[in-house]
């Protein structure tokens, strides 16, 4: 199992992380996403997956449910 950790900012709700959480799952490998919800800052976003995740992967998902990688650690 590989972890990575990555800062999401714009998330405000649960309907927030609903949407990146949802977004993060559809990238082959990932088994689990856990968001501590920051409001009115980064949120840090843990994604576990099978293998590394390439960042491309992770910037897109985050963009597409509309918010913004800020960090990937």
């Amino acid at each position: 199992m590989t972890t990575t950790t990555i800062d999401v900012t714009g998330m405000t709700c649960g309907n927030c992380v609903a949407h990146v959480t949802a977004e993060l799952k559809e990238i082959d490998g990932v088994s689990d996403v856990s968001v501590d919800l920051h409001q009115g800052e980064a949120s840090p976003v843990t994604i576990t997956s099978t293998s590394p995740v390439e960042e491309a992967a992770i910037r897109a998902a985050v963009d597409e449910a509309g918010y913004q990688v800020t960090a990937i650690r």
